[in-house]
């Protein structure tokens, strides 16, 4: 079976009392038949390809340091959500098992950090996105597609300060 390791970000700010978090929906891709729903910036450790297939380290041939991980997120908060960002605690990794496109099953480790945005990313969103929102928590819960990242954001508010 195969495996991929990923990294990503629940980016929050605060406007006045509210906090509101940073979620993103996904351009469409005629390659990608995935879920195309709201979720947070993530993505592999590594790639290559240009991009289209993972890294030794997104397949686990590699260990991923502590660092590469964060640097990971941080990057695809830039990509993904167009968003500089400084992490301020990790959340626990998810695991769960797909199909992909080949219809080989992966089992799928994502590890999720929690941030606080800085400001823009000079280069904007990503061509992998359509569109970013900052969402308040309950709207955030109604329109993120995956149960574990609708857990991971009610894991991560007692990080937020």
């Amino acid at each position: 079976m195969k495996r991929e390791f990923s990294a990503g970000g629940l980016v929050y700010k605060r406007i006045g009392d509210k906090v509101v978090w940073l979620i993103r929906r996904p351009a469409v891709n005629p390659e990608f038949k995935g879920n195309l729903g709201w979720s947070f910036p993530k993505g592999w450790i590594d790639d290559e390809e240009g991009g289209k297939e993972p890294g030794k380290r997104a397949r686990g041939e590699v260990r991923a340091s502590g660092a590469e991980m964060e640097e990971s997120a941080l990057r695809e908060v830039r990509e993904e959500g167009g968003a500089e960002a400084k992490i301020v605690g990790k959340l626990p990794t998810i695991r769960f098992f797909f199909t992909n496109q080949t219809g080989e099953k992966v089992m799928k480790f994502i590890t999720y950090y929690v941030m606080g945005y800085v400001g823009e990313a000079a280069e904007g969103v990503g061509w992998e996105t359509a569109e970013v929102k900052w969402a308040e928590e309950e709207e955030a819960l109604k329109l993120l597609a995956f149960k574990s990242e609708r857990e991971m954001l009610l894991g991560a508010k007692a990080l937020v300060q």
